[in-house]
């Protein structure tokens, strides 16, 4: 039988929020605090998952930890992420129902870690396949590619994401993905142009001038020097930890995966590097463009494919048109910047859409779609010091996805209350509706007055936008002004004159300066045109409102229309699915791990609206669990109900409580779950359960130590009778036997006395005849014995090449004295060899094989017998001139010793060093050191050497073989003897090669690369004395002159 775990075992604190008890916000965080001191970054409340960022690696993501979790119910593990997944993943499988999975969370959070972890885990339940797997692996692989186009290192956090991403993933009836659509929401394109104190541009920037050869960043124009850009800030450009040229190597490999072709990674990253660029553009008021810098301007119109004077021509004159009439106005030097940074702004923006338009391409579903999970990873709440226009659409959205949390949480809760039966209370809980309706009311919103405001003719700027904020919304309870007709405000110091404040449900937001111009984004249109003008095959495609023949008067929709249309689309899309959602917590500011910040963690409690969910959860019944596994965890509380239960789940369920006496209105029996009301009532049931199983515990030890020593005592008292049998068995057998034993001891004991008898008449038989013998063979018996105490005087010496003997005194003796001189060589022998070192017997059996090789057949050998073989000669492993060929050669060095290598050219010799290792002859300069050539053993096919007293030999190489190439080697040496023989030693242990045959002929063939010498030794007088000296004779002959033997 399989066994069930629970949430409530070995629970750190309380594993769901909805059980904490008492419940406060002081409760709340210190639970939070003591789970993720030990590690439980995760923690429910009810199906919404806490995710605490550790800002470091913990073992619970591993494949073990997968199937672990797989086909598991939520409640039945600990809290964990994969539960969440699991649940969302087997709901869409087996019901058909699509899910979406809401991850939100301030920067640093780790929303972005969560969603990997999503998809991942899903990817590895889900079926597997070579189609399946591809898909996955292009959904997986979308990551790298967005966030390193969409995400920078900040203040909070070095990989944030800054941008917005709803990505659907679709699966057909099995279960497998097919494919997928990303959405984007707010790319945070301020940042291209400038970036906060401390920050980073986006993350392809630094990839880009890091990652990229010399030869590609000198293609697309640039300098891999961060400072030589004004786009990029340099006090934070290298990130710790952060390798910008690795994870450029990732972006290009997820862009293939993906399905990029190598011209589109080449478009996009020159448009990247006309951003860069485009940044170093610098004006003045006498020519528009900077002659210094004009070279930036010409290289990114050759990245672009454009015309320098088209391009600057629009930084220099604005046209606007109005029906037939054409205007054009000379811009100055801060209406050009404004112009240079839009179009760096636009032209980024909009190379990031195509990207996500590119990547749906590539994973987008060509069937008809089945089921669909959604993954949205988008900003939680920002409250910042400085709070513009990006805040206040963020916060917006935020207040959308609250809404729609509160309501479907509702719904839910009173969806299951219909299905079980039980009675609905409608819950009082805060609606942010009408914060909502004060942002996107389509009358008197701020939105739509932002959007009348930018429309509106004549000087607009953000007082004005105030001034209308002020007469519209000045009676809204969640608009505060210290301009508005509201008189509670004007002495209020906190909220400056240029500012409003909204009261979200997260808090108080201070919103500052810059709607206007944000929420206008103009790009003139000279500089759309000059964009479609260009020949790059990317660019016309981002900017169609650049085609003359298409013309469009109409202006275009503004930032906070277009984020407004997109948040209602997906609100749309959220509705339409079953939501499930992850709240990422950051514990403190300073990217640690193991550090808690209470006041940090209280803030983003209070604007994710934790205890909002908390108490709408609570505000019917805080638990429910169906009644079989609710009967099984407490049946042991009840004697009827213990151990067996025989009737319906219920029943048991009903006499277990009716049993203990909880009060009835403590819980509610539905169709096929109980629902406790009271937190106190589940943990009442828990202490008792845990009560009851240690007196069960005692008790089974009690029963199992009585069932152990019963069986000890049993055992042991078989084991006694058993012995006893056997005893009495032995004992009567024993006393049979020694009565028989007793008549058979006398007959024994007078055999013994006659068989005595006998042996002594024998005995003095025997002693007669030998004193007679003695008496006639005296005189012999003289001789030998004065023979063998002469032998003894007379012994020869111990060593066994001493061939002397005593001679034989009397021929009687002659075999007598052969066979003892035989035994005693032999002897002396086997006491000279047990004096034999392992070192010594291996020098003996080397000469041993030199006698076999050369003995009779070389002319040189018997001089040879008497020098030891020494081996290493040049003491390479301690001779510090030769450390670093010794380094160079990762065997043993057997032999080591200084040779000539003779020249087919004229005869000489050029000294070289000669290694001998069991796979190798190396070859290596006397003087440098340096390896002049390595032969394998197994390349070798036989050494020639003389008959006569030279040292010469030829090592003669397989032909075929790499070694082959630049010829066979004629070499000269000393220790001719010693290499040969080491050399045949070593060929014929190995058990792969047949051993190096050795040739002795004083006339021999040696291939020097493409020709064969013949090699001919003569007795001569030599020039150099004593030492045989080689000639070249011609072409094809080398004449070795050898002195004449004395």
């Amino acid at each position: 039988m399989e066994v069930k775990t629970s949430l409530l075992d070995n629970m750190i604190g309380v594993g769901d929020m909805v059980l904490l008890e008492p419940l406060s916000e002081d409760t709340f965080l210190e639970n939070l605090k003591n789970r993720f001191d030990h590690n439980e970054i995760y923690t429910y409340i009810g199906s919404v998952v806490i995710s605490i960022n550790p800002y470091r690696s913990l073992p619970i993501y591993t494949p073990e930890k997968v199937e672990e979790y797989r086909n598991r119910n939520f409640y039945e593990l600990s809290p964990h992420i994969y539960a969440l997944a699991d649940e969302a993943y087997r709901s869409l499988r087996d019901q058909d129902k699509d899910q979406c999975i809401l991850i939100t969370g301030e920067s640093g959070a780790g929303k972005t870690e969560a969603s990997k972890l999503v998809m991942s885990y899903v990817a590895a339940v889900c079926g597997k396949g070579q189609e399946v797997n591809k898909v996955k692996e292009q959904l997986l692989q979308s990551n790298p590619v967005l966030e390193a186009f969409g995400n920078a290192k900040t203040v909070r956090n070095d990989n944030s994401s800054r941008f917005g991403k709803y990505m659907d993933i679709e699966f057909d009836f099995k279960g497998d993905p097919l494919g997928g659509v990303i959405s984007n929401y707010l790319l945070e394109k301020s940042r291209v142009v400038k970036q906060p104190r401390g920050e980073r541009n986006f993350h392809i920037f630094y990839q880009l001038l890091s990652g990229y050869g010399l030869v590609v960043t000198e293609k697309l124009k640039l300098d891999r020097d961060f400072s030589k850009y004004n786009y990029l800030s340099l006090d934070s450009a290298v990130v710790s930890g952060l390798d910008d040229a690795a994870n450029f190597r990732t972006v290009r490999n997820a862009m293939q995966i993906v399905g990029f072709m190598e011209d589109e990674m080449l478009s996009v990253l020159e448009l990247v590097a006309a951003v860069l660029k485009l940044g170093n553009i610098e004006f003045k008021p006498e020519s528009r463009c900077n002659g210094i810098d004009e070279s930036h301007l010409k290289e990114m119109c050759e990245l672009l494919g454009t015309e320098q004077s088209v391009l600057e021509r629009a930084f220099s004159y604005r046209t606007v048109e109005a029906k037939m009439e054409k205007v054009s106005t000379t811009l100055n030097v801060a209406q050009a910047y404004y112009a240079r940074d839009a179009l760096a702004k636009n032209l980024y923006s909009r190379l990031f859409s195509w990207l996500i338009t590119r990547i749906n391409e590539s994973i987008r579903v060509t069937k008809t779609r089945h089921k669909v999970m959604g993954v949205l990873d988008i900003y939680g709440f920002e409250i910042f010091e400085d709070n513009s226009f990006e805040q206040f659409i963020i916060n917006y959205c935020n207040e959308k996805l609250q809404q729609i949390f509160i309501e479907l949480t509702l719904r839910e809760e009173q969806e299951e209350y219909v299905r079980e039966g039980i009675e609905w209370t409608n819950i009082e809980y805060f609606n942010n509706a009408i914060i909502c309706d004060l942002i996107e009311n389509n009358q008197n919103g701020i939105l739509a007055m932002l959007d009348e405001e930018c429309l509106r003719p004549g000087t607009v700027t953000d007082e004005t936008f105030l001034d209308k904020l002020n007469t519209i919304c000045a009676e809204h309870q969640h608009f505060e002004s210290r301009l508005s007709k509201s008189s509670k405000f004007l002495t209020d110091h906190s909220l400056p004159h240029n500012c409003f404040r909204i009261q979200h449900y997260a808090g108080k937001v201070l919103v500052t300066a810059g709607f206007v111009d944000k929420n206008n984004d103009l790009l003139y249109r000279d500089l759309s045109q000059a964009m479609y003008k260009a020949n790059h095959s990317l660019i016309k495609q981002l900017f169609p409102e650049g085609n003359p023949a298409k013309v469009n008067l109409k202006r275009p929709p503004t930032a906070g229309f277009q984020f407004k249309a997109s948040v209602g689309t997906l609100m749309s899309n959220l509705q339409t699915k079953n939501p499930n959602y992850i709240r990422c917590v950051k514990p403190n500011d300073k990217k640690a791990s193991h550090i808690f910040t209470d006041s940090l963690v209280r803030h983003q409690v209070h604007y994710l609206g934790l205890m909002e969910n908390v108490r709408v959860r609570r505000a019917g019944y805080a638990f429910r669990q169906a009644y079989e596994p609710c009967l099984e965890r407490y049946k042991m509380l009840c004697k009827k109900t213990w151990p067996h239960w025989r009737g319906p789940a219920r029943e048991g369920v009903e006499v277990l409580l009716t049993d203990l006496q909880v009060p009835t209105e403590e819980f509610a029996y539905g169709r096929s779950k109980i629902f406790i009301r009271n937190p106190r009532t589940l943990f009442f049931l828990e202490e008792k359960r845990k009560r009851c199983l240690e007196d069960l515990a005692t008790l089974i030890q009690k029963i199992y130590r009585g069932w152990k020593c019963r069986s000890q005592f049993l055992l042991l008292k078989k084991s006694q009778i058993v012995v006893a049998a056997w005893y009495r068995r032995y004992a009567v057998s024993r006393f049979f036997v020694t009565a028989q034993n007793s008549k058979q001891t006398c007959a024994r004991k007078l055999l013994r006395e006659l068989k005595y008898q006998k042996k002594c008449e024998q005995a003095v038989t025997t002693i007669s005849a030998y004193w007679h013998e003695i008496q006639l063979n005296f005189p012999v018996f003289v001789q030998m014995q004065k023979y063998f105490l002469d032998l003894k005087r007379n012994m020869p010496s111990m060593s066994p090449i001493d061939k002397s003997w005593p001679a034989r005194p009397y021929l009687f003796l002659e075999g007598v004295h052969t066979e003892l001189k035989r035994i005693f060589h032999l002897w002396r022998c086997k006491k000279y060899r047990s004096q034999f070192t392992e070192d010594k017997k291996a020098v003996y059996e080397e000469k041993l094989k030199a006698s076999e090789l050369f003995k009779d057949k070389k002319a040189l050998y018997p001089s040879s017998v008497s020098q030891p073989f020494k081996g290493d000669y040049l003491e390479i492993s301690k001779n510090p001139k030769y450390q670093k060929l010794n380094n160079a050669v990762d065997e043993k060095v057997l032999l080591a010793d200084v040779v000539n290598k003779i020249n087919r050219a004229n005869g000489k010799g050029s000294p070289r060093l000669l290694l001998l290792t069991r796979r190798s002859v190396i070859l290596a300069d006397q003087k440098t050191g340096q390896v002049k050539a390595s032969v394998p053993l197994a390349d070798l096919a036989s050494v020639s050497v003389s008959t006569q007293m030279d040292g010469f030999f030829a090592l003669k190489l397989k032909e075929g073989s790499a070694s082959a190439v630049k010829g066979d080697f004629l070499l000269s040496s000393d220790h001719l003897i010693e290499i040969i023989t080491k050399l045949h030693r070593i060929s014929a242990s190995a058990a792969e090669r047949e051993p190096i045959n050795v040739d002795i002929s004083d006339e021999f063939l040696v291939q020097f690369k493409h020709d064969k010498v013949c090699v001919k030794f003569i007795q001569g007088s030599p020039k150099n004395g004593n030492s045989a000296s080689c000639k070249r004779k011609n072409n094809r002959l080398l004449e070795v002159s050898v002195p004449t033997s004395p």
